[in-house]
């Protein structure tokens, strides 16, 4: 069975392909087979990685279904020179997917049943990296979700972002039959000498209870790894982030 993990917020610069890339490079190297794919039209996973952005996402939110079809979405999916991950990378075109989704007014449905056309039988996860905003794709993108991480920095000007995110989940519950839910809230960029941080992760967990996952910290090793086209687990194993995005994959295989 292959679940579905999506990394919203609408609010770019939280860390949100940061985490979709080590989370799927750390379930990868538990030994489970994972494909993340790239549905931000900038690409932002694949250029992490130094790959070449192309247009995997598009071909499969605009293919039907068929044995060309099938061969060709397959032939799409890269290999990332690690074991155990792979990604299917998406470009420019992801914006005209969707212009062309809106247009034709496909079912809220139209993501999850690509993703269970092209996707699911040989992998144990799919991670989903999202854009910032919502609408067309991200909206189809959440439903076909069985469960959502929402990263926010632990700063007030991060609330809206995760409010917004957080409510459209509930009116995709309540409105459009979504079977998924919230995994969990992240906070990211967390700093326990400012006090803002500790001030808005306490009320974050006092909204929200157990749905707040432990923090990630401030941590220039996180900046440095796109340089490096390497993930946290590769550029400084040792390190807090590392440590910490390790917790985050145990806290999803028990799940």
């Amino acid at each position: 069975m292959t679940t579905i993990l999506t990394i919203a917020n609408q609010k770019g610069g939280v860390d949100k392909t940061t985490t979709a890339l080590t989370l799927a490079h750390g379930l990868a190297r538990r030994g489970k087979r994972t494909l993340l794919l790239d549905f931000d039209p900038q690409g932002q996973a694949v250029r992490a990685l130094h790959l070449s952005p192309s247009a995997g996402i598009y071909a499969l939110l605009t293919m039907d279904t068929g044995p060309g079809e099938t061969a060709y979405i397959q032939s799409k999916i890269v290999e990332t020179g690690r074991e155990n991950l792979w990604l299917l990378p998406g470009n420019k075109q992801t914006a005209d997917a969707q212009a062309m989704i809106n247009s034709q007014g496909k079912p809220i449905s139209w993501v999850r049943e690509a993703l269970q056309r092209f996707c699911t039988s040989q992998y144990h996860y799919l991670v989903l990296d999202t854009a910032p905003s919502l609408g067309g794709i991200q909206e189809r993108v959440l439903w076909a979700s069985d469960m959502v991480i929402v990263p926010t920095p632990a700063e007030a000007l991060g609330s809206d972002g995760l409010r917004q995110v957080l409510d459209t989940m509930k009116r995709l519950s309540a409105e459009k039959g979504w079977k998924g839910g919230l995994f969990g809230v992240l906070p990211t960029f967390f700093m326990e000498q400012v006090k803002e941080h500790r001030i808005n992760l306490d009320a974050m967990r006092v909204n929200l209870g157990e749905l707040i996952l432990p923090p990630i910290h401030r941590a220039v090793v996180l900046a440095e790894c796109p340089a490096f086209g390497k993930t946290i687990f590769e550029h400084d194993l040792n390190s807090r982030a590392a440590e910490e995005y390790a917790r985050l994959v145990d806290i999803v295989l028990k799940a």
